[in-house]
């Protein structure tokens, strides 16, 4: 029987609604499509920093393009709509079955972490109006640590040293396919979540497990490794 990893969840989107975030797109931008266009601008630009060797902070990025998206559309972001957007980021509710899955797990033995490219500020508003906040063991930003944003190698390896276990002894839960490649890649396991228009990428390495929620992922870890 192979040694129990212990699991490290991402935060925006695998636990945390984000799609909470769109009526104010909507709003501001008369697009419903706006937030997921905001969201994966700022995952791009967020990479194409870190290889390119410049940190900024996360919450930074995310106002930059925010202010670009509006730039593009000749449209002005006030400093209510700024304010109200940070609020609701830091606010978003967890996933319907995430509160009862993490309580799952930690009943079957699991040490539970989180790991963000947020500051540690940021995540833990989100994580304690959430109500989850003492479900995990301890929480980890690379923006405490490494100052690499995910999927750089250093991110997932800052986790392992901290604990000080082998990477192969951490799993890695998310809902986005470049977290979990970045994970792999650094000899890490993987779950993958199927949220609402995610579906797996059949190049490069492939999740340990794959379900249609935190539920589905936390059957396959009990199954595999019981109490």
């Amino acid at each position: 029987m192979p040694a129990r990893p212990i699991i490290v969840f991402d935060v925006n989107e695998t636990l945390l609604d984000l799609d909470s975030m769109n009526p104010i797109f909507s709003r501001i931008f008369d697009d419903p499509a706006a937030m997921r266009l905001w969201f994966a601008d700022l995952i791009l630009y967020s990479e194409a920093l870190t290889l390119a060797g410049v940190y900024v902070p996360f919450t930074d990025i995310g106002a930059a393009v925010l202010d670009m998206l509006a730039a593009t559309r000749g449209i002005k972001i006030s400093d209510a709509d700024g304010a109200e957007l940070t609020n609701r980021f830091a606010s978003m509710p967890p996933h319907p079955e995430v509160p009862a899955a993490l309580r799952r797990l930690r009943g079957h033995g699991f040490r539970l972490f989180t790991l963000t490219d947020n500051t540690l500020e940021i995540s833990g508003r989100q994580l304690e109006q959430g109500g989850i906040i003492d479900l995990f063991e301890r929480r980890f930003s690379v923006d405490e640590t490494v100052k690499r944003h995910k999927p750089a190698p250093e991110a997932y390896h800052s986790v392992t040293a901290a604990l000080d276990l082998e990477p192969g002894n951490m799993c890695l839960v998310a809902s986005h396919v470049w977290d979990t490649i970045g994970a792999l890649a650094a000899g890490c396991q993987a779950g993958l979540i199927l949220r609402e228009g995610n579906a797996p990428l059949p190049v490069g390495p492939q999740p340990d497990y794959i379900g249609k929620d935190l539920d589905a992922i936390a059957d396959q870890l009990i199954e595999r490794y019981p109490s």
